[in-house]
């Protein structure tokens, strides 16, 4: 019998739970209808506006500092990785060496405890601050299905006052009914009140706090860390004062040009084709004895002495090529554009694009390059002919001939790149 009370008291409370609902759908279509008037509180819906508010910013706080704390460990392991390989290419002869170890270590430590100091006072604060939202969001949700409870059980009482047979039974109940669903929302409506407001006034003091801590955290640390590089330079420093002579020299990038190589053997083969119906080839204006076949290697083939005059050399500068055709070379190399001449000089050069400072010196290995000493500025230029320019190569005139009024034409050039660094 005891059971089946209780099965009785279940099914009564479901059936209950089920007309709450009905009534409360019913509610809100008559006041969407415009058939019912809502009760408003424009102060507390403000209040709502707020809530929603601050619990979207604390969300995506939470969101951006666990993204941080995972760049953090992952710099960490970069960080790790690379003083390990530090110390795998550090050979046991060097001096520092236990030095250089022992800096790892304490670079591993340091990240250890920076990344586990930003959990403990940050994100787990965050965690707190944020724990608190979803039980407030279920009060709030709570309090508007009371007002609808409110508001339904007020209709209800006025439509039996107001009805031409009044039933005194059904009124007392329907006031009964009445006041207990206004206390119910008054309480929970006085609760939230008082608590919305502290909770969206304490939003500034938690993000002082946590950006606070979050920026001390990241000085200390980045203080810490100074200190190991700087001791790390000490060795480095050391380790190169006792090898010094053995010095990394700054190499250019090759330059790529079979393909410029063979236009200018083109055009030049064209120039000094023989007329329509000579079938042999004319002498050299200056009577100089005819110039021998040339033909374009794409790859490097030891010479011989029966084909030393046929293969063509390295560059124009060191070849026996006629003239014509090493200054046909130059000029198109550098982009100019026959009879251009120097008109139209200007502060800076047609085009000028930007500065370079050379940081190392550079000497020429071909007529078309130009020749620099760390310190030389150079104003940058395009290239006539996109398809000219290498890959880490510039094309550029050196300041101090500019300025001296030299033709472009003749002191342009071309440059590597990683050999300069920018400075305009």
């Amino acid at each position: 019998m005891a059971e089946m009370g209780s099965k009785g008291v279940t099914a009564g409370k479901i059936a209950s739970n089920v007309q709450k609902k009905l009534t409360r759908a019913q509610e809100k279509v008559l006041q969407k209808l415009g058939k019912a008037d809502e009760t408003k509180d424009e102060q507390f819906e403000q209040c709502v506006q707020n809530f929603n508010k601050q619990l979207t910013e604390g969300t995506r706080l939470q969101k951006d500092l666990r993204t941080y704390l995972a760049s953090v460990k992952a710099m960490h392991e970069a960080s790790k990785k690379l003083n390990e390989c530090l110390q795998e290419v550090y050979e046991p002869d060097w001096p520092g060496r236990d030095e250089a170890n022992k800096i790892a270590e304490n670079n591993d430590l340091l990240w250890l405890d920076y990344h586990q100091k930003l959990v403990d006072q940050a994100l787990l604060t965050m965690d707190t601050y944020l724990g608190q939202f979803p039980d407030i969001k279920s009060r709030i949700a709570k309090r508007g299905r009371k007002l609808v409870d409110y508001d339904s059980a007020r209709h209800h009482y006025e439509s039996l006052q107001t009805a031409k047979k009044k039933d005194e039974t059904k009124i007392a109940k329907a006031e009964e009914e009445l006041i207990k669903a206004q206390k119910v929302f008054e309480e929970m409506n006085v609760d939230l009140q008082e608590e919305l407001p502290s909770l969206w006034n304490s939003r500034v003091g938690f993000y002082v706090n946590t950006f606070q801590s979050i920026a001390g955290l990241e000085e200390n640390f980045h203080k810490e860390m100074s200190k190991l590089n700087q001791n790390l330079n000490d060795v480095l420093v050391s380790l190169e004062k006792q090898h010094g002579s053995n010095t990394f020299t700054v190499k250019a990038q090759p330059r790529k040009k079979t393909k410029l190589l063979s236009r200018l053997l083109r055009k030049k083969n064209s120039d000094n084709a023989p007329a329509k119906g000579d079938k042999s080839p004319s002498p050299p204006p200056d009577g100089s004895p005819a110039a021998p076949e040339i033909r374009v290697n794409h790859e490097p083939e030891p010479p011989s002495s029966a084909a030393a005059g046929a293969t063509l050399p390295k560059s124009p500068s060191q070849s026996s090529l006629p003239a014509v055709v090493v200054e046909t070379f130059s000029a198109t190399v550098n982009g100019t554009v026959e009879g251009s001449g120097g008109a139209g000089r200007l502060d800076l050069p047609p085009g000028f694009m930007f500065k370079v400072q050379a940081q190392h010196d550079y000497v020429a290995t071909d007529t078309d390059e130009l020749q620099l000493k760390a310190g030389d500025v150079v104003l940058v230029i395009p290239f006539q002919n996109p398809e000219e320019q290498d890959e880490g190569w510039l094309m550029g005139v050196k300041e101090s001939d500019w300025n001296q009024h030299l033709e472009l034409e003749k002191c342009r050039g071309v440059f590597p790149e990683n050999f300069t660094e920018r400075v305009q």
